[in-house]
């Protein structure tokens, strides 16, 4: 498994000039009815992103390849801006500088891996369905996992850097060979404070009383 390799000090940089090299931006996605803190807070991040591997591309190399998450690139990055992903701008930039977006998606498994997900989100009561249901998950997460790693290891080449929009829990392993940056602005752990916070009140509203939310719903009705 690749080391994910910390700040790079000028000093320093230049030992990371040779071999393959892919910078890890985590995604960040405003869930939906978001509030306006947290549009603000992404927009922060997805700028102090923008203004990190900048500094990367000058202290090592420029950005040669994109690789996202839920993009297959025949559909156009556009598709990001409709999904309200904050990457558009970033991966859109890259494009017009020459930076070449790689499909690392394949259909099937992307589109399965997305439904047993949705499954794993319903509130089930039965033990034995919700075995099952992951035990269907974790199977193709892991294909469509060795499917994203293959993809990269192919088409990644000698001394290129590039950049790889992916949640953060995506468990993946990557070639020894190439060297790992994760990319971290400050704004991102804020954004997951906020994120957090707001997550906790709404488990809150959920928990009220029965009779407390039964009155509540013959108030909105009347």
């Amino acid at each position: 498994m690749s080391e994910i390799l910390g700040k790079i000090d000028k000093p320093e940089a230049a030992q990371f000039k040779n071999g393959r090299k892919l910078f890890l931006v985590p995604l960040v996605v405003i869930p939906p009815n978001d509030s306006t803190s947290l549009t603000t807070l992404a927009a922060k991040y997805w700028e102090e992103t923008q203004e990190q591997l900048s500094n990367l591309e000058t202290k090592l190399s420029p950005i040669k390849r994109v690789y996202h998450e839920f993009l297959p690139s025949n559909e156009g990055i556009k598709r990001l801006d409709s999904m309200h992903i904050g990457s558009y701008r970033i991966v859109d930039s890259l494009s017009q500088q020459g930076a070449l977006v790689e499909e690392i998606e394949d259909h099937a498994l992307l589109g399965e891996f997305l439904d047993w997900n949705l499954c794993l989100s319903i509130r089930l009561q039965n033990a034995k369905v919700i075995s099952k249901i992951l035990e269907s998950f974790q199977e193709v997460q892991a294909q469509r996992n060795s499917h994203i790693i293959k993809r990269i290891d192919e088409t990644l080449q000698s001394d290129e850097c590039a950049v790889f929009f992916i949640r953060e829990e995506h468990h993946l392993q990557y070639p020894s060979d190439i060297q790992l940056f994760y990319v971290a602005p400050p704004a991102l752990d804020t954004f997951k404070r906020e994120l957090r916070k707001q997550q906790e009140e709404r488990q809150k509203l959920n928990c009220k009383p029965v009779e407390t939310q039964n009155i509540s719903a013959e108030n909105t009705s009347s």
